[in-house]
């Protein structure tokens, strides 16, 4: 067999399993629904689950400023993973299991998946399989970038090469497919990045290759295609994000000088919008009904000869009738633009933060401007949301916290790692992620998991 799996077993985890599984059978339409929606995850939540990128929390329009934490004790705790190979991608996490996808060889030439245990960060299982469609793994490429999505079954996984799989909570593969084999070669000119979504019961897979390029809307349990459609043309880096609209959901789809809503359910374009451009990297941000944050880069134009800032701002999804929508922008940013990090609001706020690191805030209601403010340094991760604070994960390493609200004010810094510690494959010490789970603050270098333990 070409798979390798190791797995070492904590009595404590078939307890977990059989818990979150009992659990899940009595409030199936609850916990699925706190899954699929929103963007933002308070800490203080008992949260024991991050789902998918940028997770599942649900956006809240009357966040509180409830509690404020000493920073300067909590990054004074921290905990270290060392990860195998590299990896571009968020971690995820259930039932007190952080999961980080890796690729790892001179030519990307195998990848894998590792769960660790957040108490105390050793090694549950890893799963790993020869990379099918090698690659020499350089700064240029994407290196395990796709972000799994999971549930109570499972997790599913997707890399660069083509190659999508799912195993449950113990390690165990439920099913496996080769898309270069089904669907031929992926090629791309870095790679690629889209995160895996999904809905209930199924995991939506956007290859944006070169030539042919294609969505997917796969059934969880099984693996096999439920239908499968054109992709949209368009170079992207951009995950797809399901936005709610009415009584149903847009499977929403961003690429350079185009948005276009898909339906899930049958893979049907419901609509196309083209007033856009620099939107290559940024990821559509739900943000109630009909309504997402929308992401852009500088430097880039279409034939609507838009510019970045014009193409940061709120989308309005609006129905027209049964099956007519019209998709237009409920405002524009004044100066705001985004870099490879998504746009978040929280409460009455929306933040975007340019690729010089400088953040904007703006009034979720009408984007005026409220105030801005340079960071130690540009983000490609989503800036978080930890109870009344926004923690910021530059790309350098350096932790900065805000406080919510229309006024700016700074509550911490903290720098993860020293700039000599990185690591010298993979671009250098890049923080591509933080997440807030379990009581932990987890960050993610391409080589590293950091924890910081919150009271």
């Amino acid at each position: 067999m070409d798979m390798q799996v190791t797995r070492r077993f904590n009595p404590a985890d078939r307890d977990q399993g059989t818990l979150a599984r009992g659990m899940v059978a009595l409030l199936p339409q609850v916990v699925h629904l706190w899954l699929l929606l929103g963007l933002l995850v308070s800490a203080t939540q008992a949260q024991d689950s991050w789902t998918s990128f940028q997770n599942g929390g649900s956006y809240d329009a009357n966040a509180e400023m409830t509690t404020t934490y000493d920073w300067k004790e909590i990054f004074g705790k921290s905990w270290e993973i060392k990860l195998k190979g590299y990896g571009q991608s968020s971690p995820v996490c259930w039932q007190g299991h952080v999961y980080t996808t890796y690729v790892s060889g001179k030519n990307k030439d195998a990848c894998g998946v590792l769960a660790h245990r957040i108490k105390d960060g050793t090694l549950a299982w890893e799963v790993s399989y020869p990379n099918p469609s090698p690659r020499e793994s350089n700064v240029y490429v994407s290196k395990a970038a796709p972000t799994p999505v999971l549930d109570a079954q499972g997790i599913t996984l997707l890399f660069e090469g083509g190659l999508l799989f799912s195993c449950s909570h113990d390690g165990k593969v439920r099913w496996k497919r080769d898309l270069r084999e089904e669907y031929g070669v992926i090629k791309t000119n870095h790679g690629l990045a889209s995160s895996l979504e999904q809905s209930v019961d199924s995991i939506f897979v956007w290859i944006e290759r070169s030539d042919d390029p294609y969505l997917l809307s796969v059934d969880k349990a099984t693996g096999k295609n439920r239908w499968k459609v054109p992709g949209i043309d368009a170079t992207t880096w951009a995950s797809p994000r399901l936005v709610p609209v009415g009584n149903q959901k847009h499977l929403v789809l961003s690429g350079i000088g185009k948005l276009v809503g898909i339906d899930p359910g049958t893979g049907r374009k419901v609509w196309e919008f083209d007033g856009v451009s620099g939107n290559s990297t940024p990821t559509p941000m739900p943000v109630g009904d009909g309504l997402f944050l929308m992401g852009a880069t500088v430097g880039s134009r279409n034939t609507g000869g838009t510019t970045a800032h014009e193409s940061n701002g709120l989308v309005r999804i609006t129905p027209r009738g049964q099956e007519d929508f019209e998709v237009a922008y409920a405002w524009h940013c004044q100066r705001a633009t985004s870099s490879f990090g998504s746009p978040i609001a929280c409460g009455k706020i929306a933040y975007f933060v340019n690729r010089s690191g400088v953040l904007f805030a703006v009034d979720l209601k009408t984007g005026k401007e409220v105030y801005n403010q340079r960071l130690p340094a540009s983000m490609w991760a989503t800036p978080l949301r930890v109870d009344n604070s926004l923690l910021f994960a530059c790309k350098n390493g350096t932790i900065q916290v805000v406080a919510m609200g229309p006024n700016y004010r700074k509550l911490g810094q903290h720098e993860a790692w020293k700039a000599a510690e990185g690591p010298a494959q993979g671009g250098g010490s890049v923080l591509y992620a933080a997440i807030a789970i379990d009581k932990s603050i987890i960050l993610r270098r391409g080589d590293l998991l950091i924890g910081y333990r919150l009271p």
